[in-house]
This record gives C-alpha cells, sequence and structure tokens, in this order.
C-alpha cells in the first residue's frame, strides 16, 4: 500500500520517546550543566553599559497593527483566557481578511515579501542611538514567527532569501561595531514551534468554514511547523525533534555571529540540557573569540543566581541584585501599531521622562535597561520616535555621569514609590520625592526622579545621626552645572538647594562628595 505524502510526513512529526539529542558544544570549560554555569562571571562592560537599545523588528511590522500578528491573523474565535468566553475573530483576523485576504489561501507566507526594509539605514540609526546614549544593541534574530534576519543556511525562510534581501543581523552588527558597540541578538524561536499551531486550523462558522488556512499544507511545514501533538501546548514544546531544530539553528546564529549578547524570550529554552549546552556553547565561543576573556552574556526570563542575567520582560526588579539583571521594555508596542496607546500618555509612545527615570530606577538595583525603538517596516522612525532619542541624548549627556559605570549604593533608594518587583509592571508614579542612589568610589549620586517644583530636595537617608563622622559631606553639585549648592544635614535629612536658575530636567541629579556615606534609618 502506497502511503499518502501527508501521512508520511505525519509520521515523521511524531518524536521518538528514545531520540537522542545531537547538541554539540564549542570547545571550553563550560558543559551544558547547572554547576559547570555557576563558574561564568558577568563581564564588566555590561555592568558599566546599563542602557542598550533594541531593534524588535521584522515582518510583523507591515501590517502595522503590533505585536504576535503572525499568530493572530489565524484567530477566528477568540477565547477569553480567565474566563473561557467566545469573543469572535480576532482584530486582526478581521483586518487580515480586509487587507490581504483569507488566511486559507493569503496567509503570514504572503505578509513576508512586503517586508522590504527599503529606507533602512542601519548606520545613520546606530549613530543616533549612541548619540542618545545606548552602550550597546540587540538585534532581533527570529521572532515566534519563525522568519530569520540572518542569512541562515538552515533556513529557507530568512531576510537573505526573501523580503529584504538583505543580512539584517550582519549589517546591525557590522553598524554597532563601527560606533564601538557591543552587539547582541535576540532569539524568540523556542516558542515558535507551539505558538504557531493555530495556522494549522480553519474557521469554524462562515463561507469558508472548516476549510484549512495555509499552515496545514505541508509544503509551508518548513514555516509553520509541522502540527504538534496532542497536549503540546506549552510556550516551549516537549517535541525533541522541535528542541533539537531550535538547537542547530540558534548554534547557527551564534556561530556565524559571534555576539556579545544572547537573549531568549521565556525561561533557559525546553528546561533541560538542550538549553543549557546552547549557554555552555556561547560561553565558549567568547571565550575563543576574546582570548580567554568572557565577554559574552545570556539573557532569560529566570533566576540565575549569577550563571545567565535574568530579564523582565516589561517589569524591574525589586531591590538591589547581587548579579547583573536586566529590564526588556519597549516605547510602543513591540512591533509599529498605529493603534497602540500608551497607558500614561494614551499616545502611541511613551514619554522620554518616562524612560529617563525607569532608567535611575533600575541601575540603582543593579539592572540595565533594554529599550526597544519602534522601527516601521520600511526601517524609518516616526518623528515622534526620534524625538524621544534626542531628548534622552541630551538627559543623558547631563546625567550620564551618574549612570554608566557606576554600581548601588547600600541602598537604591527611598520614596513613596517602591516597586514590588517582576515582569508586566513598569508604569510608575514617580515624583521628586522618590531618590534613586548609585555610586562611583567614594563619590555618591542622589538622583531624584522628578524636577522639584520648589527647588528643595529632601534625602532622608542622609540625615544626621549621633555618629558624627558619618555623613561627612563636603560638597554637593548639580550635574549639569558649575559650583556647589547650599545644604544642611538635620535629623529629618539632608536638606539641598537647587538654583532658581537651573534649568529643569527629567531628573535631578545630584553628586555628593565626602567620607564614607552610610545611609540612616528610613522611617
Amino acid at each position: 500500500m502506497k502511503l499518502h505524502p501527508l501521512l508520511i510526513s505525519l509520521a515523521l512529526a511524531i518524536p521518538s520517546a528514545i531520540q537522542a539529542f545531537n547538541l554539540p558544544i564549542t570547545p571550553g570549560p563550560y558543559t551544558g550543566t547547572m554547576e559547570s554555569l555557576t563558574n561564568y562571571a558577568c563581564p564588566e562592560w555590561f555592568r558599566d553599559a546599563k542602557f542598550g537599545i533594541w531593534a524588535h523588528w521584522g515582518p510583523q511590522a507591515v501590517p502595522e497593527a503590533g505585536d504576535w500578528y503572525a499568530r493572530k491573523l489565524y484567530v477566528s474565535d477568540e477565547v477569553d483566557r480567565k474566563t473561557g468566553v467566545h469573543k469572535g475573530p480576532s482584530a486582526d483576523y478581521t483586518d487580515h481578511l480586509t487587507r490581504y485576504g483569507h488566511p486559507s489561501t493569503n496567509g503570514w507566507k504572503d505578509i513576508i515579501p512586503l517586508w522590504k526594509a527599503e529606507k533602512w539605514d542601519p548606520e545613520k540609526l546606530m549613530a543616533l542611538y549612541k548619540q542618545a546614549g545606548a552602550k550597546y544593541f540587540v538585534s532581533m534574530g527570529t521572532h515566534h514567527d519563525n522568519f530569520f534576519l540572518w542569512n541562515s543556511k538552515l533556513h529557507r525562510w530568512n531576510s537573505v532569501q526573501m523580503g529584504p534581501h538583505r543580512d539584517v543581523v550582519g549589517e546591525w552588527q557590522k553598524a554597532a561595531k563601527a560606533n564601538g558597540l557591543p552587539f547582541g541578538v535576540s532569539e524568540h524561536l523556542g516558542a515558535s514551534f507551539t505558538w504557531f499551531q493555530d495556522a494549522h486550523k480553519s474557521d469554524k462558522t462562515g463561507p469558508l468554514a472548516g476549510v484549512p488556512y495555509d499552515g496545514a499544507n505541508s509544503n509551508y511545514w518548513d514555516l509553520y511547523h509541522f502540527p504538534a501533538e496532542k497536549g503540546d501546548n506549552g510556550w516551549y514544546s516537549k517535541n525533541p525533534r522541535w528542541q533539537q531544530e531550535w538547537y542547530n539553528e540558534i548554534k547557527e546564529l551564534v556561530d556565524n555571529y559571534h555576539p556579545d549578547l544572547l537573549y531568549s524570550d521565556g525561561p533557559v529554552p525546553f528546561g533541560n540540557e538542550v538549553g543549557l549546552s546552547q549557554i555552555a556553547s556561547l560561553y565558549n565561543d567568547s571565550l575563543a573569540q576574546n582570548g580567554g576573556r568572557q565577554m559574552a552574556v545570556y539573557n532569560c526570563k529566570q533566576v540565575s543566581a549569577g550563571r545567565w542575567v535574568q530579564d523582565y520582560e516589561r517589569g524591574v526588579g525589586g531591590g538591589i541584585d547581587p548579579s547583573p539583571w536586566q529590564t526588556d521594555t519597549s516605547i510602543g508596542d513591540w512591533f509599529y501599531n498605529l493603534h497602540y496607546k500608551d497607558k500614561q500618555t494614551g499616545k502611541m509612545y511613551g514619554s522620554p521622562d518616562w524612560v529617563a527615570r525607569t532608567l535611575v530606577d533600575i541601575v540603582s538595583k543593579n539592572g540595565n535597561l533594554l529599550l526597544n525603538v519602534v522601527l516601521r517596516a520600511d526601517g524609518s522612525l516616526d518623528a515622534d520616535a526620534e524625538a524621544i532619542l534626542h531628548r534622552l541624548a541630551a538627559w543623558t549627556a547631563v546625567n550620564g555621569e551618574a549612570i554608566y559605570g557606576s554600581r548601588p549604593w547600600l541602598i537604591y533608594g527611598e520614596g513613596a514609590v517602591k516597586p514590588k518587583g517582576g515582569a508586566f509592571s513598569e508604569k510608575f508614579d514617580f515624583s521628586a520625592k522618590d531618590i534613586r542612589f548609585t555610586t562611583k568610589g567614594a563619590t555618591l549620586y542622589a538622583i531624584a526622579l522628578g524636577w522639584p517644583a520648589d527647588n528643595k530636595i529632601l534625602v532622608r537617608a542622609l540625615a544626621q545621626t549621633e555618629d558624627t563622622a558619618q555623613n561627612n559631606i563636603e560638597k554637593i553639585e548639580l550635574l549639569g552645572t558649575e559650583g556647589g549648592l547650599k545644604f544642611s544635614q538635620t535629623k529629618a535629612g539632608l536638606a539641598v538647594e537647587i538654583p532658581a536658575d537651573a534649568k529643569p530636567d527629567l531628573t535631578c541629579a545630584l553628586r555628593i562628595t565626602g567620607s564614607t556615606f552610610k545611609p540612616a534609618p528610613l522611617p
């Protein structure tokens, strides 16, 4: 009996329970175990950098409808996760139907060729990012849509063979290195295998009910993946074939570009030797590329204990972590979205003061901020996005001294706003009464997260104590101005007068010099 090709493909898709992984690790001291990774130490370049810019960019910018479009265009029956209520077709499904056609014939594969990146100038953008204060840059490598932005020999759905016909990762890297910025890549591929399964479904109602979407066509399974087994619907697939595929493709990315940073969108991928082996290979590759010096950083959304750099998506740490960590967030939606409304501004983008104050809060707790600057599909910036970068450039030119190369103090800060820490909580009503601290050697910086309307700042942590040798302040200066400021130290706190002619800024940063500082007990 001759089997239908589709049945053969389905048979091949079934994972073998005894399948062994082939996980070649670049030679070096690290192996695919948690114990091995305890020997890792975060490089100083990352600890000093504090602020990076991310291009979370790719063909999902084409519809100008934001994040997860490649999946949502297949959601003809959206179900509320909490209530189980059927809400009907997603807005993206309806939009796609109107603009591009039915996903049984015109799906994600047909959007990809529309991504031309015709105005993309990585050299010009990188110069602007550096001017804005970025000390490292991260390019997307691949999102959940399984489209690669590098010149892959393993996957035909990539930006060299399709779309812009350019090596996006390679060109971003060249521009970053020309500007002296460490270069990283983000991979979101681990979630793709289960994330894209909606492309295999069909409408439940309407004139095309039961007609499979284009993801059910085995000719395109190298883009949409083969059908998942029943119950395999977690963020990371349980299928060893997909885990092996992920390993091979991300290792190709690392081996070809030798990034200074690799970001995974989730915890350590697949929670087993596969993800740990990838991290080990990255670290060993860095040692080989840098004469035995460890220069690589790995980001993922899992507690690290120093083995990598833990990342909080759209969130912050709740206090000083002895291990460096990172927040990743965006000035708007993750992909270009004409309909996005920021919760604080009500506009498409957040404000420069939110970026600056969030950065200070993060740095005071031993973290870094990785900020996505949203690009149009053609590779250009909106005027509003560019204005944010220019405002940050002016702010970092004055206040960068208190940020770059700094380390946390004994306490991170004081004030009414005390974020609990964690992902998906990032919009806080900071004011001039919220103070954050950083240090450089014997210099202490106290940074108010706002400009005081009365030109007065009270730092309670530097209140006078019974120990006369403590907090023996010699001089206080306002960054961006010359000369010392008037101040007095009482049991209520350190009262500082800001000159009336000082130009208000997004924050108000004080340089404090004197003897060793020890924080007074806060009420």
